[in-house]
């Protein structure tokens, strides 16, 4: 639907490719080993203002403990902080410096490292290092100027193993990779118009050739706010460009709703009274609903919030999707509960007519209240009742919550946390301010990229692919892995469409292309070049390791009986399947070579060239229809 008055801004975290780590000589390397673990537990703290941060504050609240694993190679004592951060690498510096005089942004002559406070896990200091690199700058996408508010050097954060129950899992490799964020100017734009937005500035942090590829390597959240609202959600973990359109019309649509909840609850004129809260876990000890049978079981308790005249504002849906149960049962989960049930879709799940009633007679609620059961250990229950009762507080207050939300593969998004606030940064007294001098501003100046567009002609040039190749090589995570293949002599084009449609098409399928590492497919296409293999096994190959059959190339081959077959018995081959087709010939001649074809390349599994099959096959029916 079309909410008007919908500003969105972009932030981009493209990592950078340097051969070490922001504040360590540790090299870029996200392995999937690692031979040491610790553990850890991140509690928030007051800033230098004295104030708690709110998001730090409420992620607190999950008493979480942090297991981290490690491996030597990609890591060392400063990401375990057990180290003080070493030199700022100047490799990284100087890429953050081109890219700002790339968007025409105003450097700063003094750089100050900050501390961003970050207690989730991700960090095992508790914050994130980061430093205002420049402010201002704009670009231009068909015609439209958007504009960048602020462009940032900061370390990456660890990535995510695992959570289960009081417990989340990081792996060091990625943690304190440098990366850049940038962050453009609020600006209205039609839905479908976001992606191709996004996608420009993409394009020109990658014509620096200074950026790490592949999965993972760029990131983007989104900002969105609507008319009257009143506050900016931000949006985290948009992962693919294809998910900006659906995020934000989701987006603008959720506080388009909460903004007419809001008026509803309002004419209710409810108010919280600390006895709307009871422990009814002795009711329910009879229940024949098993979701609440499973609860006890575990040792949780039961409890029950009565709001008064609030029937049927629980289910009320202003638009699909969006109603007032389903924002608490967001907030419950944060908490590592299943979510909640409300008065307006009992009874259900078990729980009866009788239940209901028993339940209204307990809470003193009559049929025009509203009420939420919740289930969960018992400590926990007074901070998650306080949360519920302050967020619907603020619904009725305010409209909508000043959330940072996480996009969802189907395109929605869900709570993360509140967002933070000022008190959230403060200086790093490890890291000395970075002086920006005239000559690094000038050397920066000299390595500003060419535009994509004169990038993308340079790139047709130099290798003859179509224009349609040309862009989806230079979008592609193997933009630079197909320059070293097609130096080695290899047919551009053939090496291209491998790289852009084959490998896509079997991700299509459901295959992991994170399993197909560029060493195997650098590899393949050497094996290619050795006449090793035929174009038509690179495929077969792909499939095997994506698929999780082997784990390199020569595996690959071996599993599906790639080998080269010489000639004189891919000539018996064709000979025997042209016999067994005979009036097939006879009927259609030349024509035939089609249907033959396939049948034969069938046979080969990969084990021929298309060409060869194709040339021999043709002379087969050929000579047969002369001696006809």
């Amino acid at each position: 639907m079309n909410i008007p008055g919908v500003l969105v801004g972009l932030e981009i975290h493209q990592q950078l490719a340097t051969n070490r780590k922001l504040f360590c000589e540790c090299r870029q390397a996200e392995s999937e080993e690692y031979f040491a673990k610790f553990q850890r537990r991140l509690r928030a703290s007051k800033s230098e203002l004295g104030e708690m941060d709110p998001a730090a504050l409420f992620e607190g609240t999950k008493s979480k403990t942090m297991i981290y694993y490690a491996n030597p190679q990609s890591s060392c004592l400063v990401e375990r902080d057990e180290e003080p951060p070493h030199e700022l690498d100047k490799n990284a510096r100087d890429t953050a410096l081109v890219m700002a005089l790339a968007l025409g942004s105003s450097v700063f002559d003094e750089i100050y490292p900050m501390r961003k406070t970050v207690v989730d896990g991700s960090n095992t200091t508790g914050f994130q290092r980061t430093m205002l690199v420049s402010r201002g700058g704009s670009y231009d996408v068909d015609g439209k100027k958007i504009g960048i508010q602020s462009i940032c050097l900061e370390e990456d954060a660890a990535k995510i193993l695992g959570e289960e129950k009081s417990v989340k899992k990081y792996g060091l490799g990625r943690l304190g990779m440098p990366l850049v964020e940038i962050a453009t100017e609020p600006f209205e734009a039609d839905p479908k118009e976001i992606k191709k937005i996004a996608l420009s500035l993409g394009r020109i942090l990658r014509s620096t050739k200074k950026v790490r590829r592949g999965l993972g390597s760029i990131r983007q959240d989104v900002n969105v706010s609507i008319r009257g609202g009143g506050v900016v959600i931000e949006v985290k973990g948009v992962q693919q460009l294809d998910q900006l359109e659906g995020v934000v019309e989701y987006e603008a649509k959720r506080q388009h709703g909460l903004l007419q909840i809001s008026k509803e609850i309002q004419k209710r004129n409810w108010v919280h009274d600390s006895g709307n809260v009871r422990n009814v876990t002795e009711l329910f000890s009879e229940s024949g609903s098993k979701i609440v049978a499973n609860a006890i079981k575990k040792g949780h308790e039961i409890h029950a919030i009565s709001f008064g005249g609030m029937a049927g504002m629980f289910g009320y849906s202003p638009h699909e999707g969006v109603r007032l149960g389903r924002d608490v049962a967001e907030l419950v989960r944060f908490f590592g509960l299943g979510g909640i049930f409300h008065s307006d879709e009992l009874p259900n799940y078990g729980i009866k007519e009788q239940d209901v009633d028993n339940l209204r007679e307990a809470l003193g609620a009559g049929s025009n209240d509203g009420f939420l059961i919740l289930a969960g250990p018992d400590e926990q229950m007074p901070v998650i009742i306080r949360q519920i009762i302050s967020r619907i507080e603020h619904i009725r207050d305010a409209g909508i919550p000043a959330d940072t939300r996480l996009a969802t593969p189907s395109g929605e998004t869900k709570f993360l946390r509140p967002r933070p606030g000022a008190a959230r940064m403060y200086p790093e007294t490890d890291v000395p301010p970075v002086m920006v001098t005239q000559d690094e501003l000038a050397a920066a100046q000299r390595n500003v990229p060419k535009s994509w567009d004169e990038s993308l002609a340079e790139l047709q040039e130099k290798y003859k692919l179509n224009p349609q190749l040309s862009a989806q090589i230079f979008d592609s995570r193997y933009a630079d892995l197909f320059e070293r293949i097609a130096e080695t002599g290899a047919n551009p084009t053939f090496v291209a469409s491998v790289l852009c449609s084959t490998i896509t098409n079997l991700e299509r399928s459901g295959l992991n292309p994170s399993l197909l590492r560029d060493g195997e497919i650098l590899k393949t296409f050497e094996f290619l070049g050795e006449k090793k293999i035929a174009k038509e096994s690179v495929e077969i190959i792909f499939e095997a390791i994506m698929g999780g059959r082997a784990d390199t190339v020569e595996d690959a081959m071996k599993s599906a009986s790639i080998s080269i077959v010489d000639q004189g018995d891919l000539e018996e081959i064709i000979e025997d399947v042209v016999e067994k087709n005979i009036e097939m010939v006879k009927n259609q001649k030349e024509r035939a070579v089609g249907p033959l074809m396939g049948m034969v390349m069938k046979e080969l599994r990969g084990k021929a060239s298309g060409e060869m099959v194709s040339r021999i096959l043709l002379e087969s029916i050929k000579k047969r229809l002369a001696d006809a």
